[in-house]
C-alpha cells in the first residue's frame, strides 16, 4: 500500500485513490459509499479498468483511508491502494458513479455460497426472497460463472436479460441494503425461473431416481446416497464403474454421521468456496459411493437451491434420526466437460437421470466443484476450480504477460499479468473433441476477460499433446516447458523461490529430456534451468500404455527383474494375457519408465489389489486406503549414482505371502524413508536446504506428511503445493514461471549486451 503523506496531513484536502484487487462485484462501491458517508466526505467512487477509483474530500479523510482495508466487504481482496492529493473540488455529496471504460486491469472474484443473511431470508416467509432458488446480495452468489468481460457490471453478466422489478431496483440504489449495487440481484417477480417445484424434485430423489439440477457451475447428478441399488444404478447409467461420487449434506452437524472429521476439515468445509473435503469415512452409506477407500467426499450446500432440496427432503421425507445425504456429482457423460447448456442437458441426461431440472439463468463458464484436503494442517487441493478461480497466484515479481496451456490431463490453463498468475479452473482430460472445445473455450474466455495478449506461449515438452498442437497453431513465439520442472516451478512460483531448490518430483508419466518416459525424479532447480540428479530405478511397462491401465502388468515387470517370471501365468491366471508376458517381457524394446506411479501401481498388482484401473489413480487410492500406521523396512531401498530403487522390499511383497494391509503400511512408510534418504543425500552433496515436493504422487496424504516430516527433522525446508494441485493441475502456473524466468534472463543478457 502507498501513501501521499502522512495520515493527519491528509485532512480536510480532497484525495484520489486507485484501489486495485478483487474490488468489483463484492459490494466494494456500496461499502466505500457507506464509509464515506460515515466520515461525512463529499467525492464519488467507481469502477474503472484497474479495480476502484475514489474521490473524497473533508476534515476526516485520513480517516476514511485508514478504515478503508480494515473493514472491507468479505470477498474483497485489496491488493494495493495509492492515495494522491488532487485540487479540492468543495463537494458535500458523496455518489456512485458509473465504471469507467477502458483496458482492464482488475478481475472477476470466484463465485461463493450462499451467505447467512440471504439463507435466513431463503427461509423467512416475511420476506420477499422465501423460497426463492436465486436469492442473491453483494455478499455471496454467482460472479465468475456468469460473467462475460469486465468491468463486472449487470449489461455484462447473464444477469442483463432479467429487467429488474422496482422492488429489486430500490434494493441496487439504496446504500443501506445488501444489494446496493449487487449485479445478480433479482427476486421471483423479476429475476431466474426454476423449471420443477423444489418439492417435486425432493420427492423424486425420496422415490429413489436420479435428478439433474442445474448448479452454479453446471449441471449436476443427485441420488439418495445411502441407498447402493441408485448408485449403482448413476453408476451404470453414467458410465463410471468405481471412481468415488461426493456426499453432500445440510450441514456441518450432519457431516458428524457419515465422516469423522477434525476441526480443520470442518472449518475447510464452511469456507465460502464451499470445496468438497475429503475425510474419513464412518462406512455408513452405500457402499457403491466410494468403493475400496477410507475417505469420501463431502461438501455443504453451495446454493440457495440446495439448501432448499435438503430442508425439503429433511422435512417431508423424514427417515428416522438420520439426516438426508445425496450424492452430488458433476453431469459430464462418459468422462466429458460439464453440461451447462438446458437443451443440450436435456438431450444428453436423458438417458442417465430420471428428472431434469433447469432455469433461466446462463451459465457463461463452467466450473466443475473444487476438491481438497487438509494435510499435515494445510489445505492442499486436488481439483481447483469453482470458488477459487479466477483468484489469482500472487507472484514475486512482474513478469510479461504469458499464456501457459498446461498438459494432457487435469488440465489448467495459466495467464499472466503483472505479478499475479490466473490459473483456470480445471479443465479436465483433453482427449475427446469436447474436451478440447472446452480447452480452447477457456483459453478465449479468460484472455477477454483478463484482456490480455501473451507474448509468449509455454507448453509441455511432449510433442503429441493436444495443448502442444494449439500452442504451435498459434503463431506466437512458444517455450517448451519439461513436465517435471514444470512441477517443481510450481511450487517455486507460489512461494515465491528463485532458487537454487532440489525438488523431488513423483508423478505418473512426463516426457523426459532425453525422450524418455519419466515419472520419479530428483531435480536442482535455479531459474529457467534444471538439473536430473537422480530418478527410480527404470521399470518395465509391458503393453507400453496399457500397463498405465492395468496395473497387473507392472507387477509382473518387477516379477520378471526379480527373476520370478515363471510365477506370473499362475499369479494374475485371471487376465488372458498372462500367459505370454513372461515371454514378453523377455524381448527387446519393452518400454521402460521410472514413474512413481507406475511404482505404486507395482505394488498393488503384488498384492492383489486392483488388477485392472476403471479411473486413474485407482489403484494407489486403494493402496492408501488400507494403511493405518505405515511401518519401514530399514533395508528395503538402496542409492547408488542418484538412483532409487525399492527392489529389496518389492521382493518381500512379492512373495505373495504377505497380507495386503501390511504390504500397503511397509511399502508407505519405506518408499517415504527412501525418499527423505534421497533428498539428504542430494541436500548434503549441494548445500541446497530448500525442497520442493510436488506430482501427482504427492496426493497421497501419507507420503505427503511423512516426507515433509523427514525433511523438517533433516533441517531442511520443505515446501508443498497449497495455491494448486500438486498434480498436473498445477502444470499450467509451473510453466508460466519457467518461461518467465528464460524469457527474463534473456533480456537481461541482451540488455547487458
Amino acid at each position: 500500500m502507498t501513501m501521499g503523506g502522512k495520515a493527519t496531513a491528509l485532512d480536510g484536502r480532497r484525495l484520489r485513490l486507485h484501489v486495485r484487487g478483487a474490488v468489483q462485484g463484492v459490494g466494494f462501491r456500496p461499502y466505500v459509499y457507506g464509509l464515506a458517508t460515515r466520515y461525512r466526505l463529499g467525492g464519488f467512487v467507481a469502477n474503472d479498468p484497474h479495480g476502484v477509483i475514489i474521490e473524497v474530500e473533508g476534515e476526516r479523510a485520513s480517516d476514511f483511508v485508514a478504515a478503508l482495508p480494515r473493514e472491507k466487504p468479505p470477498l474483497a481482496r485489496i491488493d494495493e491502494i495509492s492515495v494522491q492529493p488532487v485540487g479540492a473540488v468543495e463537494t458535500a455529496e458523496f455518489c456512485i458513479r458509473a465504471s469507467e471504460q477502458g483496458r482492464v486491469s482488475t478481475r472477476i472474484v470466484a463465485d461463493a455460497a450462499t451467505c447467512k443473511e440471504c439463507l435466513n431470508e431463503l427461509f423467512d416467509r416475511t420476506s420477499r426472497f422465501f423460497r426463492y432458488p436465486f436469492v442473491n446480495c453483494t455478499h455471496c452468489g454467482p460472479r465468475y460463472t456468469i460473467a462475460e468481460r469486465l468491468p463486472y457490471d449487470r449489461p455484462t453478466t447473464a444477469m442483463k436479460r432479467f429487467a429488474m422489478c422496482k422492488a429489486c431496483v430500490d434494493d441496487y440504489a439504496d446504500p443501506r441494503s445488501r444489494r446496493f449495487h449487487a449485479e445478480a440481484v433479482a427476486c421471483p417477480q423479476c429475476g431466474p425461473k426454476l423449471s420443477h417445484e423444489i418439492e417435486d424434485i425432493a420427492a423424486a430423489i425420496a422415490g429413489r431416481k436420479i435428478v439433474a439440477i442445474k448448479g452454479l457451475g453446471g449441471f449436476q447428478l443427485l441420488c439418495d446416497a445411502r441407498d447402493d441399488a441408485v448408485v449403482r444404478r448413476l453408476r451404470q447409467r453414467k458410465q463410471r464403474d468405481q471412481k468415488p461420487f461426493a456426499v453432500m449434506v445440510g450441514s456441518v452437524e450432519a457431516v458428524a454421521e457419515i465422516a469423522e472429521a477434525d476441526a480443520g476439515e470442518l472449518a475447510l468445509l464452511e469456507t465460502l468456496p464451499r470445496p468438497i473435503v475429503l475425510m474419513n469415512s464412518r462406512q455408513l452409506l452405500a457402499p457403491a459411493i466410494a468403493p475400496g477407500l477410507s475417505r469420501i467426499g463431502v461438501v455443504l450446500p453451495v446454493a440457495p437451491l440446495h439448501h432448499l432440496i435438503l430442508d425439503a427432503l429433511n422435512a417431508a421425507h423424514k427417515r428416522g434420526g438420520e439426516s438426508w445425504a445425496i450424492v452430488a456429482t458433476s453431469a459430464n457423460p462418459g468422462g466429458e466437460p460439464l453440461l451447462i447448456d438446458n437443451s443440450e442437458a436435456e438431450r444428453r441426461l436423458a438417458g442417465i437421470a430420471d428428472l431434469v431440472v433447469t432455469h433461466d439463468r446462463d451459465i457463461v463458464t463452467r466450473a466443475d466443484d473444487s476438491v481438497a484436503a487438509v494435510v499435515a494442517g494445510q489445505t492442499q487441493f486436488i481439483r481447483r476450480a469453482r470458488g477459487y478461480v479466477p483468484e489469482p497466484v500472487r507472484l514475486a515479481r512482474a513478469v510479461p504477460p504469458f499464456l501457459s496451456v498446461g498438459g494432457a490431463l487435469k488440465s489448467t490453463v495459466t495467464i499472466t499479468r503483472g505479478n499475479e498468475a490466473f490459473v483456470s479452473q480445471h479443465i479436465g482430460d483433453l482427449d475427446s473433441a469436447e474436451g478440447i472445445r472446452f480447452f480452447e473455450e477457456t483459453v478465449h474466455h479468460l484472455l477477454s476477460t483478463l484482456d490480455v495478449e501473451p507474448v509468449v506461449i509455454a507448453h509441455d515438452l511432449h510433442p503429441n499433446m493436444a495443448s502442444t498442437r494449439f500452442a504451435e497453431a498459434s503463431g506466437t513465439r512458444l517455450i517448451a516447458v519439461q513436465h517435471h520442472h514444470a512441477h517443481a516451478a510450481s511450487v517455486m512460483a507460489e512461494h515465491g523461490v528463485a532458487g537454487p531448490a532440489l525438488a523431488l518430483v513423483l508423478d505418473g508419466f512426463g516426457h523426459g529430456s532425453d525422450g524418455g518416459n519419466w515419472g520419479g525424479e530428483l531435480l536442482s532447480c535455479e531459474g529457467a534451468h534444471f538439473q536430473r540428479l537422480g530418478h527410480l530405478a527404470p521399470m518395465k511397462m509391458p503393453g507400453g500404455d496399457r500397463a498405465a491401465r492395468e496395473p497387473w502388468r507392472m507387477a509382473a515387470g518387477v516379477l520378471h527383474a526379480l527373476q520370478r517370471g515363471e510365477t506370473i501365468a499362475t499369479r494374475f491366471a485371471a487376465q488372458p494375457q498372462a500367459a505370454r508376458l513372461s515371454v514378453l517381457l523377455e524381448q527387446s524394446g519393452v518400454p521402460v519408465t521410472t514413474s512413481a506411479g507406475r511404482l505404486f501401481d507395482a505394488a498393488a498388482g503384488l498384492l492383489g489389489l486392483c488388477p485392472v484401473q476403471s479411473y486413474e489413480g485407482e489403484a494407489a487410492m486403494k493402496l492408501e486406503a488400507l494403511v493405518r500406521a505405515p511401518c519401514i523396512a530399514q533395508d528395503g531401498w538402496t542409492i547408488e549414482n542418484g538412483m532409487l530403487s525399492l527392489d529389496p522390499l518389492l521382493e518381500r511383497i512379492a512373495t505373495g505371502r504377505i497380507d495386503p494391509v501390511v504390504g500397503a503400511e511397509l511399502f508407505h512408510g519405506t518408499f517415504a524413508a527412501a525418499c527423505i534418504d534421497w533428498i539428504g543425500r542430494a541436500a548434503r552433496e549441494t548445500g541446497i536446504t530448500t525442497v520442493t515436493l510436488s506430482g501427482g504422487c504427492f496426493l497421497n496424504a501419507i507420503l505427503a506428511r511423512d516426507i515433509e516430516r523427514g525433511c523438517v527433522a533433516a533441517k531442511l525446508s520443505p515446501l508443498l503445493p497449497r495455491q494448486v494441485p500438486p498434480n498436473d493441475g498445477g502444470l499450467s502456473l509451473g510453466q508460466a514461471w519457467i518461461a518467465a524466468q528464460k524469457l527474463l534472463g534473456q533480456q537481461g543478457l541482451e540488455g547487458a549486451a
